[in-house]
């Protein structure tokens, strides 16, 4: 069991309750998810089985796209529908020049401060757990990457957005924030992941689809994972010493980042990173039968 799965998640369920269900499913071997998504938000889960957990920061690290729907006019606790939704008295209605008007402020780096109801921890605690008792939640700003932002529709009060983003992004909050700029407020009433780098919906696999039988057939190479890495492939005298841990030679490659090195399989033995004396060491070494 080493490789990943491209999983619709289901509204209503946690990240963590579809790795529960697969963890059952694969007898309980390790498994992962690569990127959260809220109970309320469907789509793209990429869930990681074996020594691909190993593999999660690398899928995080790749560029997701969104389809998220706001309704204008209205604020909640949690940024979405799902909290304790309160309507602006005298809300303002923008227009749709208005709406794509406000939209390249929040294009390329740009300041966000997460929502309350997150699972960042603030003093070793989760923030929603405080938040859910009643305490008073500040987060800190964070910097994020969108990539891109379009308006696909719009019909007041409800707007639909798309965004592509990096890591740590908080789709809620961006809602929030853009309806702030209108001189409004913004819930966020639905969410889907549509790709996280070339991981898309339209080849993902319905979680109930999966079983204790077909599994072991749906896993993805965890090659998937490292797609964005460059990939050499080394000899086996070269890869016996990467899994004892020893260096190589940089190949001729010049490496200044991290490696993934295949073997003549084509499978991911390791991902490796220039060291001082010019040389390429492991960083996680995977497991190749001879």
């Amino acid at each position: 069991m080493f490789g990943l799965l491209n999983l619709i998640k289901p509204p209503r369920l946690t990240s963590r309750d579809v790795v529960n269900r697969v963890q059952r499913i694969a007898g309980g071997a390790k498994v992962g998810h690569a990127g959260t998504l809220d109970p309320l938000a469907t789509g793209v889960l990429i869930v990681c089985v074996g020594p691909a957990t190993r593999l999660i920061e690398y899928v995080q690290r790749m560029t997701k796209r969104y389809r998220g729907t706001f309704l204008l006019g209205r604020t909640s606790d949690t940024e979405d529908t799902e909290g304790q939704v309160i309507a602006i008295e005298s809300a303002s209605q923008p227009t749709e020049d208005q709406l794509r008007a406000v939209l390249p402020r929040f294009v390329g780096e740009i300041d966000q401060i997460p929502p309350a109801f997150s699972a960042l921890k603030v003093q070793g605690r989760r923030a929603y757990a405080l938040a859910r008792s009643g305490q008073r939640v500040d987060l800190a700003v964070r910097r994020i990457v969108i990539h891109e932002l379009r308006l696909l529709h719009y019909d007041y009060p409800e707007f639909l957005i798309e965004i592509a983003c990096g890591s740590g992004t908080y789709v809620r909050s961006l809602g929030r924030d853009i309806a702030r700029a209108l001189g409004t407020g913004a819930v966020m009433s639905a969410l889907v992941r549509t790709a996280i780098g070339g991981f898309r919906l339209d080849d993902a696999m319905d979680l109930d689809s999966l079983t204790a039988e077909n599994l072991a057939s749906k896993l993805l190479s965890p090659l998937l994972a490292v797609a964005d890495l460059p990939q050499i492939t080394v000899s086996d005298d070269q890869r016996r010493r990467l899994s004892q841990g020893l260096t190589i030679d940089d190949c001729g490659t010049a490496a200044r980042s991290e490696l993934a090195m295949i073997d003549a399989a084509g499978r991911l033995c390791s991902i490796v990173a220039p060291r001082e004396n010019g040389q390429l060491g492991p960083i996680r070494n995977f497991p190749v039968d001879s």
